[in-house]
């Protein structure tokens, strides 16, 4: 849509996502991103962290792509994240009665950052995908990633598949 506010962001996830169902049947995650900046420091010769933005982030499942439903299964509080998505505004009265207004970000897209970190993306099956599928479109890659040598903590639920498991492509038809 003509005229939105598209922006890419990189930081870390302030704590797990959270994962709701809404009366509607619509499943939202929600979570928090800081994104600090770093400035070198030539008279002390050192890194130090600038200011940190805190950028509440929301995303949606759909029919053909269960974003929020990969996002809350694959990613964790501390992991490097690199998020684009649509800068929604919306106000809203608080319970002392005053009206506030708050600026959020609707993720299309996520992942782990790989700077300091790897990640082993497995595909999402979805009984209706076509036969077809690229990132993001039916029978194509939607998910499931992990970032796990970082030291966060997190488990990595994919570690019991075996390389021909993962990789679509280890079993090669013998030439004819």
């Amino acid at each position: 849509m003509a005229g939105e506010t598209i922006i890419t962001i990189v930081g870390n996830l302030t704590r797990d996502p959270e994962l709701r169902t809404l009366n509607n049947g619509s499943t939202v995650a929600n979570f928090t991103i800081a994104s600090s900046e770093r400035r070198f420091n030539r008279e002390s010769n050192q890194w130090e962290d600038g200011d940190t933005l805190f950028l509440n982030c929301n995303a949606w499942d759909s029919q053909n792509a269960p974003l929020a439903s990969n996002i809350a299964n694959s990613l964790a509080k501390g992991m490097t994240v690199i998020a684009q998505g649509r800068l929604t505004q919306r106000s809203y009265q608080a319970q002392d009665g005053t009206q506030r207004t708050v600026v959020e970000l609707r993720v299309d897209q996520i992942g782990p950052s790989l700077r300091r970190a790897t990640a082993q993306v497995t595909r999402q099956q979805n009984s209706n995908a076509g036969q077809f599928g690229g990132f993001g479109q039916p029978g194509g890659y939607t998910g499931g990633s992990t970032a796990n040598t970082a030291g966060n903590g997190v488990s990595d639920p994919f570690t019991s598949q075996t390389a021909a498991d993962e990789d679509p492509w280890a079993s090669a038809e013998p030439a004819s």
